[in-house]
């Protein structure tokens, strides 16, 4: 007689799997399309060996630290399902802060956005999703970038022009009426940069391999020659760079200045108005 060793039921495999809840459910969810409703009701059916093999992978990556965003392709925001890689950073909810306040200050109309830096595109995206007759343009350095950019552009928001640009370098003299921009803003010794999601994201994506405000000066000081005066500037920093941010807005010449904070009470995003008399 052979002994034949019963198969792993999904409950035990997710059980013996190490992982938080969170993380089993989002695994469980790529690879098979299982919510934790449907967890909950079939826990106990065996669980295929492919299935198995496949999960137990993804797994380990995780238990060695790589986000889960990455692990599965996707990460949500505003809503919306974002298609992501190691070329790009992982969309966060602070930056949602971002997308409210240019919301709340985009003229009427067919208003001309620029976003700078974007990445995976998550906030052209969404601002040319939540207002149809927007122009948005986005750029980035980096042609990695740009290519998960125009995967979710298709998915979401076709119009987006996508750019490929060393921030203002390739616009000429091209004018907008907002401009926004999630630039590196970590410092370059900052000890985050070794620890939890960030050891795996693009490291230019995330410092500016100086004090943290190099890139932030940049935006600022040519945001006036492309922004029709009375145009707003917002960008997105680190929690303790809200007073530096507002003392480079003001040495440009930028009124109305001012920092909001995220929903942990922390300095999240700067911006302020484009003086009339630098811009078209």
């Amino acid at each position: 007689m052979f002994y034949t060793a019963p198969m792993l039921t999904y409950q035990n495999l997710a059980s013996q799997s190490g992982l938080d809840r969170a993380d089993i459910h989002a695994l469980f969810g790529h690879l098979g399309g299982f919510g934790r409703a449907w967890l909950i009701a079939h826990g106990d059916d065996p669980a295929p060996d492919e299935f198995v093999a496949r999960f137990n992978v993804l797994a380990e990556r995780r238990r060695n630290g790589e986000p889960i965003a990455y692990l599965t392709g996707e990460k949500e925001f505003f809503s919306l399902p974002f298609s992501v890689a190691p070329g790009v950073l992982i969309p966060r909810p602070e930056t949602e802060l971002l997308v409210e306040l240019a919301l709340e200050r985009l003229p009427a109309g067919a208003p001309r956005i620029l976003d700078m830096g974007t990445g995976s595109g998550i906030i052209a995206i969404t601002l040319a999703h939540e207002c149809t007759g927007a122009r948005v343009t986005a750029l980035d350095a980096s042609p990695a970038a740009l290519a998960i950019a125009g995967i979710n552009a298709a998915r979401h928001a076709p119009q987006v022009t996508l750019l490929l640009s060393d921030w203002y370098q390739a616009l000429g003299d091209a004018q907008f009426d907002l401009i926004v921009s999630n630039p590196p803003y970590i410092e370059q010794h900052d000890p985050h940069l070794a620890q939890g999601d960030l050891r795996f994201e693009p490291r230019s994506a995330l410092t500016d391999e100086a004090d943290g405000l190099a890139h932030i000066r940049t935006i600022v000081a040519g945001a006036p020659s492309h922004l029709h005066g009375g145009g707003w500037l917002l960008f997105e920093h680190g929690y303790d760079q809200g007073e530096a941010s507002r003392s480079i807005l003001a040495a440009a010449g930028f009124s109305a200045v001012q920092t909001w904070q995220d929903l942990a009470g922390l300095d999240r995003v700067s911006g302020g108005l484009a003086p009339a008399s630098r811009a078209g």
